[in-house]
């Protein structure tokens, strides 16, 4: 089941197809939200996280990815952990770190989307097996290990593909990334 079709069932009420999107979504999720809080942070903002979730599940309305949505809501859940902890620190940290940055102009943003968007054309279809490398990797921020599991491949398999592909993503950007 796609993570799509998890959520609405969660929106109606299915505690286990919670539990998948846990299963799925959990561990990058941490991963990222690991790189400012303590450990007991982030086992509280994770609950939080999935419990929000788990309230919110009907309010989705598609139109980009579920683990996006997901990524929006962890966010949300630590900025407030660092604000009822008194981490104004944290607070700037996430807003920075976590957060994807502005853009200060809007139209070298457009052009810079648009070329990435033009180098993964060049990598195949949306379905290609580099393109859901990249997609896992680079927008979803999973682990190599979770990446690994989630393609059935070994992890030394995961990190060669990606340097192949990162060989690919730097030619059809122009080399100088």
């Amino acid at each position: 089941m796609d993570d799509d079709a998890l959520l609405a069932a969660v929106a109606a009420g299915d505690d286990q197809s919670l539990r998948e999107l846990f299963e799925r979504h959990a561990p990058w999720v941490a991963g990222r939200l690991r790189r400012l809080l303590a450990p007991s942070a982030v086992e509280d903002v994770m609950q939080e996280t999935f419990v929000a979730i788990w309230r919110g599940a009907r309010t989705y309305q598609g139109g980009g990815p579920v683990g996006a949505w997901i990524w929006g809501i962890a966010r949300r859940q630590a900025a407030l952990w660092a604000r009822r902890h008194g981490r104004a620190d944290l607070e700037r940290s996430l807003e920075t770190m976590l957060e994807r940055p502005a853009a200060d102009d809007p139209a070298a943003a457009a052009a810079n989307r648009a070329d990435l968007a033009q180098a993964l054309d060049g990598l195949g279809p949306e379905a290609d097996a580099q393109r859901e490398l990249v997609r896992l990797v680079y927008v979803e921020d999973r682990p190599l290990a979770d990446v690994a599991r989630l393609l059935g491949v070994p992890e030394g398999t995961v990190k060669s593909r990606l340097f192949t592909v990162r060989g690919r993503l730097r030619a059809a950007l122009g080399g100088g990334y």
